[in-house]
């Protein structure tokens, strides 16, 4: 057997291995996303500019820049909304409150939350008629859970974590139930709901869990993706709950995961190295970011692309009375 000297300084350096990019399935746009963009996108065409929204409709840079380039004005008070004009609720829903506001004020509301959203302020009314006091799990602050929590005046209580549940006092532990914003990271609601379950054994749950199925889908393909790469790009925005999960759910793995607006954020020392790049993006991400990503990656050593398997999505949700006719 020869062995090679490799003192022999002329010698020719190996060959790299080139860099694999790999794919997750799903990625990107979920069903309730596609709904609220093409709302506001069909409300322009229907009613011309200016279209107010309360809220950024959702959370992606990309779209919301995108849509105020066509004539829509994000606005986080109908107080900035003029007398008559036209609203459109974000996909995070709002709150009975400003469901109120918008009619006294006479605004015309085209309403984008997304329906699985709409399914947990059911949830709510619901149990609060029942006369059961409500804990929500959920991020403070999150326009989701201020609009889940103001479907009641009353009898709710927000936890985050596993110390909020033992810290948790209620009236009637007999008489709990639990909601979920709809993005959360599965891991972390499912040992909060344990913490819950262990100090109020009647707790109540859902008939169906709250968090929605493109949350969890895009959740899984991250989990079966990151085992097979060195490091993992997401695309999305900073303020998107459940891309930063998406973040989350890999670094859990022990790989590099690492949060991109656009193709223009990612720095060419995270690939240092690295000879497998896993790529995946939140549900409110464009996949014409995604293909960006892609090139600026060729364009940094990358050999090849390949879509790995996964979940194919075919939900799709009916848009509002007055614009499901309309052409965009």
């Amino acid at each position: 057997m020869k062995v090679t000297d490799r003192s022999d300084a002329g010698a020719p350096a190996p060959d790299p291995q080139p860099m694999e990019v790999l794919l997750a399935q799903p990625r990107g746009f979920c069903a309730g996303v596609d709904r609220a963009i093409e709302i506001v996108q069909r409300a322009l065409a229907v009613h011309g500019a200016p279209i107010f929204v309360r809220h950024e409709i959702v959370h992606n840079t990309f779209v919301v820049q995108d849509l105020r380039g066509k004539g829509a004005v994000f606005v986080e008070g109908l107080d900035q909304v003029p007398a008559g004009g036209i609203v459109v609720f974000s996909a995070h829903g709002v709150s009975k409150t400003v469901r109120i506001e918008a009619q006294q004020r006479g605004l015309r509301v085209f309403d984008a939350t997304c329906p699985l959203v709409t399914k947990v302020h059911v949830e709510v009314a619901k149990l609060r008629a029942s006369g059961r006091e409500i804990v929500m799990i959920g991020h403070q602050g999150h326009p989701e859970v201020e609009g889940t929590m103001g479907q009641s005046d009353g009898g709710m209580h927000l936890v985050e974590s596993i110390e909020d549940v033992e810290r948790l006092q209620v009236r009637a532990p007999d008489r709990l139930a639990y909601v979920t914003q709809t993005t959360l990271s599965l891991d972390d609601a499912a040992a909060i709901i344990a913490a819950l379950k262990r100090r109020f054994p009647d707790i109540a749950e859902p008939k169906k869990a709250d968090i929605c199925y493109a949350t969890q889908n895009r959740q899984d393909a991250v989990k079966f993706m990151a085992p097979q790469v060195d490091v993992v790009i997401v695309v999305g925005s900073e303020n998107s709950s459940n891309s930063n999960r998406l973040r989350e759910v890999a670094q859990r793995f022990g790989v590099p995961a690492y949060l991109v607006d656009s193709a223009e954020n990612l720095d060419p020392e995270w690939l240092r190295g690295r000879q497998r790049v896993g790529v995946t993006a939140g549900a409110s991400a464009p996949e014409l970011l995604v293909s960006a990503l892609i090139e600026r990656l060729e364009a940094l050593g990358a050999r090849s692309v390949r879509p790995l398997d996964g979940v194919q999505e075919k939900v799709v949700f009916p848009l509002p009375k007055g614009l499901n006719q309309a052409v965009a």
